[in-house]
C-alpha cells in the first residue's frame, strides 16, 4: 500500500475533483432561496443494515467545504448499522451543508457497501491463516475512498496502483518470453532504476510455480483459477519460500475451501466491483 502521505493526497484530489463537478461555478438551488447568513443542522440517517463507511471521509468533505462547519460523530467507522441509526451531526452554514450532502452521501453509501461485503468474507475466513485482499479493479477516479473501505471492513489492501509493485501477470510472462525471464528482467531492472519493489508472479499451473520457486526472488506467488486439489499442491510446493495467494472467480461459497488449502491470501475484485449501494440520507434538523 501506498505511504500515509501519498494516501493523503489522493484523497484531497477525490474531494477537489468532486466539488468541482458537482458545483461548479456554484449551488443555485441553495443561493436562490437560502440566505447567506442561514445557520442549519443536519444528520445523517442510515436507512439499511451493515458496516458504515466513510464518517473520516465526511469530515475531510465538510471541512473542505467550509471549516467552520462542526461534526457531532454518534456512531464511527466499522461499526454495524441498522436502519434507523443516526450516524452523526453536522452543523453550519446552511448552504454549505447542501453543498457537500451530495459528495458526502455518494462517498459513504458506497463505502459503506464495500466495508460491508469486506467484512461477510471476512467473517467467512475466521478460524483459517487466510487474509482478504483487494485488488485493483475499482471505480476510476476513487480507488482511494474504495481501498480505505475494504480496511475499514477488516480486509487489506493489495498493491494501490501499477508504480507501488511488481505483479508479473499472464500477459507480462508471455510478452516477455516467459517466467525466467520475466523474473530475471524485473529483477535487473529494479536494480537498474535503484527500486525496492515487492515481486508477485502469477502461476497457471504447478510445472509454473516450480519454475518460479526455481527462479526465486519473488514475495508472493498468485495462483490463478486452481482448483483445490492443485491450490494444496502449490502451497506444499511453495513451503515458507514466499507467500501463496489464490485468485481468479473466487466467491462466498468457495472462499472457505481455498483458505482451507492454506493459502495467506485470497483476492476478489468483487470486494469492490460489485456490490449494492448501502441507503443513507442526509436530513435537516
Amino acid at each position: 500500500m501506498i505511504a500515509q502521505e501519498q494516501f493523503n493526497k489522493e484523497i484531497a484530489l477525490i474531494i477537489s475533483n468532486a466539488i468541482r463537478e458537482d458545483v461548479g461555478e456554484g449551488d443555485h438551488s441553495s443561493l436562490a432561496c437560502i440566505p447567506a447568513s442561514a445557520h442549519g443542522k443536519a444528520k445523517l440517517l442510515v436507512k439499511d443494515e451493515g458496516v458504515l463507511a466513510g464518517v473520516e471521509f465526511a469530515k475531510e468533505v465538510f471541512d473542505y467545504v467550509d471549516p467552520n462547519m462542526t461534526m457531532e460523530v454518534a456512531i464511527e467507522d466499522g461499526a454495524h448499522v441498522k436502519y434507523g441509526d443516526i450516524a452523526f451531526y453536522v452543523e453550519g452554514s446552511s448552504q454549505s451543508i447542501l453543498k457537500a450532502e451530495r459528495l458526502v452521501l455518494n462517498a459513504m453509501q458506497r463505502m459503506s457497501a464495500i466495508a460491508t461485503k469486506t467484512k461477510h468474507f471476512v467473517t467467512l475466513l475466521e478460524g483459517t491463516q487466510t487474509k482478504i485482499l483487494d485488488t485493483r479493479k475499482t471505480t476510476p477516479g476513487i480507488r482511494a475512498l474504495e481501498k480505505w473501505a475494504v480496511k475499514i471492513g477488516g480486509g487489506e489492501n493489495h498493491r494501490f496502483a501499477l508504480y507501488d509493485m511488481i505483479m508479473l501477470k499472464d500477459n507480462h510472462i508471455d510478452f516477455a518470453g516467459g517466467i525466467t525471464k520475466a523474473i530475471h528482467k524485473t529483477q535487473q531492472y529494479l536494480k537498474d532504476v535503484q527500486k525496492d519493489l515487492k515481486i508477485i508472479v502469477e502461476a497457471r499451473d504447478l510445472e509454473e510455480v516450480k519454475e518460479i520457486l526455481a527462479v526465486g526472488g519473488v514475495y508472493r506467488i498468485l495462483l490463478d483459477n486452481f482448483d483445490y486439489t492443485d491450490t494444496r499442491k502449490a502451497v506444499a510446493l511453495i513451503g515458507d519460500q514466499c507467500l501463496t495467494e489464490s485468485s481468479g472467480g473466487i466467491n462466498e461459497e468457495t472462499i472457505r475451501h481455498y483458505a482451507e488449502c492454506g493459502v495467506d491470501y485470497i483476492s476478489s475484485g468483487a470486494l469492490t466491483h460489485s456490490v449494492h449501494n448501502m441507503d443513507l440520507s442526509l436530513k435537516a434538523v
